[in-house]
């Protein structure tokens, strides 16, 4: 079996580590090592997230199947819990079928995320034990206002007023499909207007993708 390759970041009080290869199969932990066990231990759930993008995941047998290639230093980010620093694989060109494959995956963790949403309609989400947690609706507008920055880290821009609905959900995903199309051809400048570097098409697919399913997750398991 060849092995996985895995990339860390490695902040202060928190770390991450993700799959180089598979999009959005990244978990966190206290250090790399506790890390590097809930991307193990993710590897069925995430199994189950992206079958429908047919693309032949096999989570790993062991923990030995994954082998660490890249460690990144965190920042504030990674300490606050979310994955902030892009591996360096991912500012390689991509291709006219990497692009069809990553975008493959992105349509199946759409797809996990929305089947929590739904799933969880009407339902109370458990809280923290201090009475933390997002609602279900405030859950649905993060993600979708969060992609709308990400599709503005790439040089694409939708109008997105406050409040999530279907209609703007599938305006935001059919503006982020049209300009990772041009982001992927080369149309899209590397530098903002404003001189802030945008992200490489392999990261954006690799943040969106953790972010659907870490509240795709999240949604699951606070569920009733």
């Amino acid at each position: 079996m060849d092995k996985i390759t895995v990339y860390l970041e490695i902040g202060k009080t928190c770390s991450f580590a993700g799959a180089l290869d598979w999009p959005g199969w990244c978990r966190s932990g206290r250090d790399e090592t506790a890390a590097l066990q809930s991307l193990f231990d993710y590897g069925p759930r995430y199994a189950r997230a992206i079958q429908s993008a047919h693309q032949g995941f096999a989570p790993p047998l062991e923990i030995a199947a994954m082998r660490v290639v890249e460690r990144l230093p965190g920042g504030g980010g990674t300490d606050f819990g979310a994955p902030e620093k892009v591996p360096s694989g991912d500012v390689q060109p991509v291709t006219a079928d990497e692009l069809r494959r990553q975008v493959a995956l992105l349509r199946a963790c759409w797809e996990t995320f929305d089947a929590a949403a739904s799933a969880s309609t009407g339902s109370e989400l458990c809280r923290g034990p201090r009475g933390g947690g997002r609602d279900l609706a405030k859950i649905v507008e993060h993600v979708l206002m969060a992609e709308a920055a990400y599709l503005g880290r790439l040089g694409g821009k939708v109008e997105v007023p406050a409040g999530a609905d279907a209609d703007l959900m599938h305006a935001t995903r059919k503006a982020i499909m049209e300009t990772l199309e041009r982001a992927a051809q080369g149309d899209m400048p590397a530098v903002g207007p404003r001189g802030g570097q945008r992200w490489p098409v392999r990261y954006f697919f690799r943040r969106t993708a953790w972010h659907l399913l870490d509240h795709a997750w999240e949604v699951e398991d606070r569920r009733h």
